[in-house]
């Protein structure tokens, strides 16, 4: 089974006051990559998120942003009036030394001094870190069934272009047993171009033999054949096979590139022309696969 590392989950929860929406976005990566925007109020929390995170998401560069609403009406600062009260002292106190009046609007001057307003701390609750884990379940859950649905895709692609470099593998047939009737020709024309001279013609023979033998493609295409079933198979398999699939391409593409140095025939070479674009085309989404 294919799991994409491209993905995107959402998940919203509410509790009495606040409202959690957690967003994860992922795209491809060697390993896992994980920046996290949690606001203050859930900063302790945040350890055990990346954990929880990282269990289920594995490998990617994975960004997720947690965002807080108040839905209910929530005051957590005070009028400090003992602050107050001594400011004001002050201020009557200055007046007098300084013979000038004292401010005609009381609560303007003071509450805009340091310190006017104390607030209190937020404390997580129970209710809100219960919807905390309720919108990150959900974002996980959701971001995994974006990565299966774009696996599924992924895997559909990768079955036809193994299909398509299996045929066009089956087509270089025809032209192996012309190739080496095309050398031989050459070759004997070549050797009659050089009038009658004496050679011995069991010796030109083996040396036929020997270079067709050079030139002979079979066992590249049997380990093509291979490691092209040995990929399937791994599709078949379990999950994270992303870089062993990679590693499987990389060995495809050095059988194709020696039936392509090995062909010596124009047609043949069209074909593994070919071969080498649809194998491109896998590398480059197999990178995406987790």
């Amino acid at each position: 089974m294919v799991l994409s590392m491209t993905g995107f989950g959402r998940g919203i929860a509410t509790s009495t006051a606040k409202k959690v929406t957690i967003e994860i976005k992922s795209l491809n990566s060697k390993q896992l990559d994980l920046s996290m925007r949690v606001p203050q109020y859930f900063r302790e929390k945040e350890v055990e998120m990346r954990n929880k995170i990282a269990e289920h998401l594995l490998r990617g560069k994975v960004e997720v942003a947690v965002m807080i609403e108040t839905v209910a009406a929530e005051v957590n600062a005070s009028i400090n009036v003992g602050v107050l009260k001594g400011y004001k002292e002050q201020i009557i106190n200055m007046a007098q030394e300084l013979q000038i009046d004292t401010p005609s609007d009381w609560y303007a001057t003071l509450l805009r001094l340091p310190d006017a307003l104390k607030t209190e701390s937020a404390q997580v609750g129970e209710e809100e870190t219960a919807a905390l884990w309720s919108a990150l379940e959900q974002a996980i859950e959701n971001i995994i069934a974006f990565r299966k649905q774009e696996g599924q895709k992924l895997d559909q692609f990768f079955r036809e272009k193994i299909a398509n470099i299996r045929a066009l593998l089956k087509a270089v047939e025809p032209f192996e047993e012309e190739r080496v009737t095309k050398i031989r020709t050459r070759l004997e024309e070549n050797l009659a171009k050089l009038g009658p001279i004496d050679y011995d013609k069991n010796r030109l023979e083996q040396e036929l033999i020997y270079y067709i033998e050079k030139l002979d493609v079979n066992e590249e295409k049997l380990r093509l054949d291979n490691h092209m079933n040995y990929f399937i198979e791994t599709l078949d398999g379990e999950l994270g096979q992303g870089k062993k699939l990679g590693f499987i391409a990389q060995e495809m593409g050095r059988e194709i590139n020696t039936l392509g140095s090995k062909s010596n025939n124009a047609e043949m070479q069209r074909i593994v022309v070919r071969m080498k674009d649809e194998l491109e085309q896998i590398k480059e989404q197999v990178l995406n696969v987790l």
